[in-house]
């Protein structure tokens, strides 16, 4: 099974709405989560965005790369109001370009696994 994650880098996320976060927290965790997964099966591919417009061609890229089974877009892309465009960008897509994929979101980066295990199990009508 191939999984995309999809986040901002970190280094741009404003943590306010997520006070728990910080930038390091974020890389440390998202390492551990991509090397849990790896453990698991899963082929991971990470796609770290910015916040303008070339995150289309970036993403564009990391979903052109092959096929999907499942794409997680991760809590900066979606929580902070700010990146509410980007976010709709990024929806539209994945959509487009990774239709066979089941799409699942995260609240932070602890609980990516998870929301991997949601995506995969709608995949499979579950």
């Amino acid at each position: 099974m191939r999984v995309l994650t999809i986040g901002v880098d970190p280094d741009l996320v404003d943590f306010t709405a997520m006070p728990e976060l910080d930038a390091a927290r974020v890389r440390t965790t998202g390492a551990a989560i991509r090397a849990e997964l790896a453990r698991e099966g899963f082929a991971v591919t990470r796609c770290v965005i910015d916040l303008g417009e070339a995150a289309d061609a970036v993403l564009t890229r990391a979903l052109t790369g092959g096929e999907f089974d499942c794409v997680v877009i991760g809590a900066g892309v979606r929580v902070v109001p700010e990146h509410l465009r980007l976010f709709e960008r990024v929806i539209n897509l994945v959509h487009r370009l990774a239709p066979g994929a089941t799409i699942c979101f995260n609240t932070d980066p602890s609980d990516t696994v998870a929301a991997v295990r949601r995506g995969l199990a709608l995949r499979a009508g579950r």
